[in-house]
């Protein structure tokens, strides 16, 4: 029963506070918008080109455009790039009065008081929102995938491909879901936890690779898996299987998170009697 309210609660706080909408409408709309952006500048550059400023500061930028617009998979991994980036942070940002905002706002004491427990306060949590995470993402690809192949000359991405790499962008933003959710909610300062996640999801792929770690079974480096997807033509079976295995590694992770949120909720003890401090 519990837990059912507290899914009734995320729900219409999700929805009728207008979040979803807007991390949808950035998702969304930097999937179609960045291969747009893509193709405009290539179409502005043979604009120029054809008027001759380019050939009067000695300059061929013909071969240049030629191989951006010819395939549609320059498009889907601009996507990939912003979706996994610039869309993680606003998710992350507006994910803030759920991953611990409201015990520091004090909102999450009287249902506490009255009975709520670690359990049903925190399992919609890791169900609604790394879910909208996984979906929107995997709609994003898709959209860029479509968007692409209408601007550009050749689509040379496979439908396997495209799926794998939507539930790889998709699993993604889950994984930070996942940790913000866990440390805003362990510690109620969700806007550090916010911080934290922002900087691992930007530079652990980078630092990953600077050591040499491998790319494949490292679900910290899901959103590089997913360009690589796209630019490797066939999939071969090898290939889906590393990906698959990635994919469960990223929600074993996961349910640890949920687990060690759970451990941190039921250790810690509020005393709603004078200033309403939590111990």
């Amino acid at each position: 029963m519990q837990t059912k309210a507290s899914f009734k609660k995320e729900i219409l706080s999700f929805f009728r506070t207008g979040r979803f909408y807007i991390i949808a409408g950035v998702i969304i709309g930097l999937a179609l918008f960045l291969p747009l952006l893509l193709a405009g500048m290539a179409a502005f550059i043979d604009a120029a080109d054809e008027a001759g400023i380019y050939s009067d500061i000695g300059m061929d930028v013909g071969n240049m455009t030629g191989m951006i617009t010819s395939y549609s998979s320059t498009g889907v991994t601009m996507s990939i790039s912003g979706v996994a980036e610039i869309g993680l942070i606003v998710f992350l940002i507006f994910l803030n009065r759920a991953a611990g905002g409201e015990q520091k706002r004090r909102t999450i004491i009287i249902p506490k008081s009255s009975g709520l427990r670690g359990f049903g306060y925190l399992f919609p949590k890791y169900i609604i929102y790394p879910i909208t995470g996984l979906l929107l993402g995997f709609l994003g690809m898709l959209a860029s995938h479509g968007i692409s192949i209408l601007l550009f000359d050749t689509n040379d991405v496979l439908p396997l491909n495209i799926v794998m790499a939507g539930l790889l962008i998709g699993s993604n933003l889950a994984l930070y879901i996942c940790f913000h959710l866990t440390l805003g909610t362990s510690t109620g300062r969700s806007g550090l936890s916010a911080a934290i996640c922002i900087v691992a999801a930007v530079l652990m792929p980078t630092a990953l690779g600077t050591v040499g770690a491998e790319v494949i079974f490292n679900p910290f480096a899901m959103n590089l898996i997913a360009g690589q997807t796209i630019l490797s033509g066939h999939l071969l079976g090898g290939q889906v299987l590393d990906i698959i295995f990635t994919l469960i590694f990223a929600k074993g992770i996961m349910v640890i998170t949920f687990l060690v949120a759970l451990f941190a909720q039921n250790a810690r003890r509020i005393d709603n009697s004078g200033d309403d401090k939590e111990l």
